[in-house]
């Protein structure tokens, strides 16, 4: 499944003009994430991409830029750690960032390849940023699911393999949410909301045109 930029920026809860300033090169290094189907346009992310985007995320709630793309240097550079980012568990307590493993963490910032004692965090579960709500990437709805091994990890009706987006595309077309049921059988009056509700958020992250 590969994924376009705005169901990226949704997904991981980055912002359009964050995925492009991510994916650019600086003077001298690498890019923090470079989209890992197809970095030029058609920009083309994967699912790996979506979990490194997601930890870049919650990085960026505590850390500066500066801090990440040293402890990415030093994760790549001194370290020598060439996966792919979503492979690592990446911290940050507000003055450094960790690399984790399950039995230490290696300060990147301040003490660089240090071993330390750093707190584990989940980037897959729900988190806040800039006032905006970043949802659970597996459950984005209570009846939305995001199943790697589904349609490649399209969105899709919990329980289904129906794409949440062909519901919600339904709706706005002016089908009722409990008349859903009578094109694609088994999704409820609840689920064809959720999907609705899942669809504007991810249009949310549309960059606004301005007028000419």
């Amino acid at each position: 499944m590969s994924y376009e930029p705005k169901m990226a920026a949704a997904l991981s809860g980055a912002t359009m003009a964050q995925l492009a300033h991510w994916r650019k090169p600086p003077p001298k290094g690498e890019p923090i994430l470079r989209p890992e189907l197809s970095p030029d346009k058609p920009i083309l992310y994967s699912f790996r991409d979506i979990v490194a985007l997601r930890t870049c995320v919650k990085l960026r709630n505590d850390a500066s830029l500066q801090k990440i793309r040293k402890a990415l240097d030093t994760l790549r550079v001194d370290l020598g750690e060439r996966q792919h980012l979503s492979e690592y568990q990446l911290v940050s307590d507000g003055s450094t960032i960790y690399l984790v493993a399950p039995d230490q963490a290696v300060d990147l910032v301040k003490r660089r390849g240090h071993t330390v004692i750093a707190e584990m965090v989940d980037v897959l579960r729900p988190f806040y940023r800039n006032g905006r709500s970043i949802p659970d990437l597996f459950e984005p709805r209570d009846h939305v699911r995001v199943v790697p091994g589904v349609r490649g990890g399209e969105p899709v009706i919990a329980g289904t393999r129906i794409p949440s987006a062909e519901v919600a595309a339904l709706v706005r077309d002016g089908i009722a949410p409990e008349r859903i049921d009578d094109f694609y059988a088994g999704v409820s009056r609840e689920a064809a909301l959720d999907a609705a509700d899942f669809a504007n958020y991810v249009d949310s992250y549309q960059p606004v045109r301005e007028a000419a």
